[in-house]
């Protein structure tokens, strides 16, 4: 199978790209600072040579965009609708254009589309989209006027011969070196690892395996389209969620942090505190249903699995 992933190099393009090929598929990366044989530079916004990767080819993954670990100023904000809106306009228009079109294409979405809420679980047929919550900070709903956006570029892309799947994806948790599960890893091993603001706030994720798997299907159930949640069955409150994680370190306590701490924090690590406060419990309605397994269900079995391969990518560092 050829696979091409337009914006592949950060942490869940990794993912992808080392699975997929290990598993056997031509994979082909889409990026602006093209390094390895199976790299082809573009801007992520005009056409260019790198549409003849994905005339006749098999898949496209969608994964550019500028990344959400920064601070939320109004020009990151901007660059972030911009980058993901233009990629997923730019990759519609050269599919559109394909005499051989890919046969599906999935376009990366987020959880974030999804209401600040504690009462239930968002699935793809009852979740409450956000944007409109009381009392959280008014750029949050910038944030899912971003999702929005970047579904719809691709939901107007004309493209008939092509299967268009989004994926509402939680946090992605792989031990790769400077992922989330790093980052929040390396907090919880010095102790920093308790509750924020009290830890009621609900924390979606999925296991890096789980994610490969999930493409995977999607690529091969052709009678899925749409929105679709990449979401373990087991969101949980964050209070419970860091507590398994420093278990799984070997770490018996982790100090608790208030809301300004935790703005303090994000500041130092360039990071927003929308990534720890707002509560994004999804759950993956219609792959549970379309008969997909997660071979980590639970947070306590995802962290086991993640602590050994991090503990021997530093064994294989020292």
């Amino acid at each position: 199978m050829k696979v091409v992933l337009p914006g592949g190099t950060g942490q869940v393009g990794t993912v992808l790209d080392r699975a997929l090929t290990r598993a056997g598929h031509e994979v082909t990366v889409l990026t602006r600072h093209p390094v390895r044989a199976n790299h082809i530079g573009w801007d992520g916004a005009t056409p260019g040579r790198w549409a003849e990767a994905i005339d006749g080819c098999d898949a496209v993954v969608n994964l550019a965009g500028r990344s959400v670990s920064c601070r939320y100023t109004d020009d990151n904000l901007r660059a972030m609708m911009d980058s993901r809106v233009d990629s997923a306009r730019v990759v519609g228009e050269v599919i559109a254009a394909a005499a051989r079109p890919p046969r599906v294409w999935l376009q990366m979405s987020t959880a974030t589309i999804y209401a600040h809420r504690y009462d239930a679980a968002h699935d793809e047929a009852t979740g409450v989209i956000g944007g409109s919550e009381a009392g959280v900070p008014d750029y949050w709903a910038y944030s899912v006027k971003i999702a929005e956006n970047w579904e719809r570029a691709q939901a107007e892309a004309a493209t008939p011969a092509t299967r268009k799947v989004a994926l509402r994806s939680a946090m992605v948790m792989s031990p790769d070196r400077g992922g989330v599960f790093d980052v929040l890893s390396w907090l919880a091993r010095l102790g920093l690892g308790g509750p924020v603001a009290g830890g009621r706030q609900y924390v979606s994720w999925i296991h890096d395996e789980d994610f490969v798997r999930a493409v995977e299907f999607l690529i091969d159930r052709d009678d899925l389209d749409g929105p679709v949640n990449l979401a373990a069955p087991g969101p949980l409150p964050h209070r419970d969620f860091m507590r398994v994680l420093r278990a799984a370190w070997h770490v018996p306590v982790g100090l608790p942090a208030t809301r300004w701490m935790a703005e303090l924090g994000a500041f130092a690590l360039r990071s927003d505190t929308e990534l720890l406060l707002k509560s994004r419990r999804v759950v993956p309605g219609r792959l549970s249903a379309a008969g997909f397994t997660f071979a980590c269900p639970d947070w306590e079995t995802a962290t086991a699995s993640l602590v050994r391969r991090a503990r021997r990518g530093e064994r294989h560092r020292r």
